[in-house]
């Protein structure tokens, strides 16, 4: 049907190809970011500009004496449950607006795999079904009857349908039972929204470095590994794992392996924060629960950029 040859969307996503997918411690740390700053005289934030410089390490005097643990309500993660299959076109609706808490998503959508995650981490698999709906040959019926906007990920809830991943992480974070995915700390959670306003940022500057020999992504890479040295009471952006971590996995477990095989460009090259962040996120079940063969990333976006590789 003809509108099948639209570009699909998943929050922000376009993919306009012929496959078109939318979808701790208390010890003095000596630490200098003088070769950064050779690089990048300064980190600019959506609503500030930082020098790196200030962009420093937590002074050991206000560090929590904390490392990371998941809660026993996070190891709710850890259910094995089934996945459904997505819904197409030839597929019937749910019973929408029955009382239902539903979530729509696209298994290969970056965006809906934020709000699949914190579902996850908050052990919500029993509270708040999965909906996977088919990108290349999508249901009608969930673009009248479900959501508008016609994109992926969309919450129905209370006889509403709520969308846009950030604000979807933030909603379910603070409006269902589980533990806390936020910070209370003032500090962090400044520094907590400079870094989810900056997601697109991000996103957009690596995308546009696939057309290039990849070389161009360093910057953004960079940046990514002085944000995770500014904590010292965990391996994660704001030291304890959180949305922040959430909102950029999706997205570095895509650009990652590309990047490695098509454009030879390792990210991990001179980042040993990015790299053990990428480790300890692979140990967080509600993560790996949604993450796919890195193979088909790379298929991905081999379509999509064929034009330029």
């Amino acid at each position: 049907m003809a509108s099948l040859k639209m570009s699909y969307t998943c929050n922000n996503y376009h993919n306009t190809a012929s496959s078109r997918l939318t979808c701790l411690r208390n010890t003095s740390v000596n630490f200098s970011l003088s070769s950064f700053c050779k690089k990048v005289t300064r980190i600019r934030f959506p609503n500030t500009i930082i020098s790196p410089p200030k962009l420093q390490l937590q002074a050991p005097g206000k560090a929590r004496a904390t490392v990371l643990v998941l809660s026993a309500k996070m190891a709710a993660g850890t259910v094995n449950e089934v996945l459904p299959p997505s819904l197409d076109s030839s597929s019937d609706p749910p019973p929408v607006f029955d009382g239902t808490t539903r979530l729509y998503i696209s298994y290969i959508c970056p965006y809906a795999q934020r709000v699949w995650i914190v579902r996850n981490c908050k052990g919500l698999q029993d509270k708040i079904q999965l909906v996977p709906i088919d990108l290349e040959n999508r249901p009608a019926w969930y673009k009248e009857k479900v959501y508008s906007a016609n994109k992926v990920p969309s919450l129905e809830y209370n006889n509403e349908v709520k969308g846009e991943s950030l604000d979807l992480i933030k909603y379910i974070d603070s409006h269902f039972e589980g533990p806390s995915l936020f910070p209370n700390d003032p500090e962090k959670k400044e520094f907590a929204e400079e870094l989810l306003s900056y997601t697109d940022t991000f996103n957009k500057a690596v995308l546009s470095s696939f057309k290039g020999d990849g070389n161009e992504a360093g910057a953004a890479f960079d940046y990514i590994e002085t944000a995770l040295s500014k904590f010292e009471d965990g391996p994660f952006f704001l030291g304890q794992f959180s949305l922040v971590d959430i909102a950029y996995a999706p997205f570095i477990e895509r650009f990652q392996p590309f990047l490695l095989d098509v454009k030879k460009y390792d990210i991990l090259a001179g980042r040993p924060k990015l790299a053990a962040w990428i480790k300890d996120m692979d140990k967080i079940d509600a993560y790996k629960q949604t993450k796919r063969e890195p193979k088909e990333f790379i298929e991905i976006y081999k379509k999509r950029f064929a034009a330029q590789l």
